[in-house]
């Protein structure tokens, strides 16, 4: 039997994956509560992600989640582990423009940066597709222009 994954998501107590998922052939709609076990605050998401997708039992429902969703989840999960709150988990997914990623730990960083490829790869224009335009030109001009001091001439004579 082949499912299709409709939605994702996670249960604090106990700390499960919930599964909303469509038998392919009955078109049924189902729900499957995944425990994760063996899983604390200091665990590894990736390998925790990782490990739940190739488990026997759970394989064939999540094959139509990507690991990267079940990674995000675990983080969630971690996250309530360390007493962090849903909002402030969330929000460590998001992206602000104006945000200094110099100032972020190592684990807030791969967050972002993993959002920041997850962008990348749904606005990735293919050679295949059909508005794919070769050279593309575009002029970015701003309307407010910056001065830096490293934009100006040296006496330095570099």
């Amino acid at each position: 039997m082949s499912f299709e994954a409709k939605r994702c998501g996670v249960q604090f107590s106990p700390p499960s994956i919930v599964l909303i998922y469509q038998q392919k052939e009955t078109k049924d709609v189902r729900k499957r509560i995944i425990p994760v076990r063996n899983f604390s605050k200091y665990s590894d998401c990736s390998m925790a992600a990782e490990g739940l997708k190739n488990h026997p039992r759970h394989k064939d429902y999540l094959e139509g989640v990507s690991q990267s969703q079940l990674e995000k989840l675990h983080i969630i999960l971690r996250d309530h582990m360390q007493g962090l709150s849903l909002e402030h988990s969330l929000a460590s997914f998001r992206l602000d423009p104006d945000e200094d990623l110099n100032q972020l730990d190592d684990d807030k960083l791969a967050r972002k940066k993993g959002k920041m490829d997850e962008l990348f790869e749904k606005n990735r224009k293919h050679k295949d597709d059909p508005d794919f335009v070769y050279d593309l030109e575009m002029d970015f001009t701003k309307t407010t222009q910056e001065k830096c001091s490293w934009d100006e001439e040296s006496d330095d004579g570099f």
